[in-house]
């Protein structure tokens, strides 16, 4: 084990090697992995505003096809918390290198995909590609840069989440329309190419400094701050994904959008994601336990303009809008939070929050699929309200003076 100096992101101590101090932040190289994120995320959202089409043309219902998000999701959880420790042995650049590889691929036989199966097979290399780059990034973006600009690097990384939230939806659903949702895929495996690319211009040689292990994992989940975020992320994205992997069906069926429209509300929930991650960072910094609390809250009233005024595309419109806004300030929320609970355990809880992620996201369209098929999409709407507001009252009675 490499000796470990202490730098601070905010206040909050993270670990680096000293071996890998640098005296010039590599800008490149962080760019290059936030056009990965990018790439994944959007790969990852594509089936949201596909499935009508998709469901038509691989003949089966849009409940069953929302199981694209899961096969993503179950894998990505398993991927997420031992990529680290299967490739413990292997330089970070090779592993980053094939795991965009995986992205490609996955995007290609998704695009041709001739059955149901054939999809979800696609997704699963998908799931593996997905959770180890997220679980990595952070620690590799501390190796890229000094310390002291760590900061300024990660908010790099996670641009390429907002940018996906706010393209992939609507283009996806664009595209679609105009040149079939095979082409949707195919345009993420051309982002994954690119992607590919830079990073092999960029990525500096970086051999493994540490040994992963499980005993960490089962040392940060014994504590009782990251239980809580963990809680509260599943809840949220569970609650979260069973309503908006659905929401293009919704927006058809109940306010009766055509297609225009529907991507035109699905750009107005990318640009409120965009804006509220920047806003759950500013109000993360000042009360960490209010951006935990009133991320999930504003999604369940958002759930509860759609179920009681759905019908109105105005109202249908705003409350998809705050949705996105609501869910933007999620992700720098609970990240903020699990790295409180466990600063010297950083890494293991940032592989804990991506797997609990994916789980949630796996339980979301499952149980979101099960209510579409058998109950109406408005059904999958209701469990995202309710799973949301239990996520908020979750972090009001059992936060404590955590993040006070």
């Amino acid at each position: 084990m490499n000796d470990i100096a202490t730098a601070t992101l905010d206040g909050i101590p993270i670990q680096k090697a000293k071996a890998e101090e640098r005296a010039e932040p590599l800008w490149g190289a962080v760019v290059s992995l936030s056009l990965g994120v990018f790439g994944l995320v959007t790969a990852e959202f594509l089936p949201a505003s596909l499935l009508t089409p998709l469901a038509q043309d691989l003949g089966i219902t849009e409940g069953t096809a929302g199981q694209a998000v899961t096969a993503t999701a179950i894998i990505g959880a398993i991927a997420a918390p031992t990529m680290s420790i299967i490739t413990k042995r292997i330089d970070r650049r090779h592993v980053m290198l094939g795991l965009t590889l995986l992205l490609i691929v996955s995007s290609v036989l998704a695009a041709t995909a001739w059955s149901l199966p054939s999809l979800l097979f696609a997704r699963v290399l998908l799931g593996v590609a997905l959770g180890g780059f997220w679980s990595m990034s952070a620690a590799i973006a501390m190796r890229l840069v000094p310390g002291d600009v760590f900061p300024r690097a990660m908010s790099i990384v996670l641009t390429g989440v907002s940018v996906a939230t706010v393209c992939a939806a609507p283009i996806g659903a664009y595209v679609s329309e105009i040149w079939g949702w095979r082409t949707a895929f195919m345009l993420a495996a051309a982002v994954g190419v690119v992607t590919l690319i830079v990073q092999f211009a960029t990525l500096p040689k970086l051999p493994p400094v540490s040994v992963s292990s499980f005993r960490g994992l089962l040392d940060v989940a014994k504590n009782p701050m990251v239980k809580v975020g963990l809680l509260v992320v599943l809840l949220t994205a569970s609650g979260h994904f069973a309503g908006f992997t659905y929401v293009r069906a919704f927006l058809e069926q109940v306010p009766v959008l055509d297609i225009e429209n529907v991507s035109l509300v699905l750009l107005a929930f990318g640009i409120g994601g965009f804006f509220g991650n920047f806003a759950g960072g500013f109000l993360a910094e000042r009360s960490l336990k209010a951006a935990v609390t009133l991320a999930p809250l504003l999604i369940a009233i958002a759930a509860l303009a759609l179920l009681l005024q759905g019908t109105s595309p105005t109202v249908s419109a705003i409350a998809v809008a705050a949705w996105g806004f609501a869910f933007g300030a999620v992700p720098v929320a609970v990240q903020t939070w699990m790295v409180r609970a466990a600063p010297d355990q950083a890494e293991s809880a940032g592989g804990l929050l991506v797997a609990t992620f994916q789980v949630a996201i796996a339980l979301g369209a499952v149980f979101g699929g099960l209510l579409v098929d058998n109950a109406g999409v408005a059904s999958a709407f209701a469990y995202s309200g309710a799973a949301t507001l239990l996520a908020a009252i979750a972090v009001v009675c059992f936060g404590g003076k955590h993040a006070s």
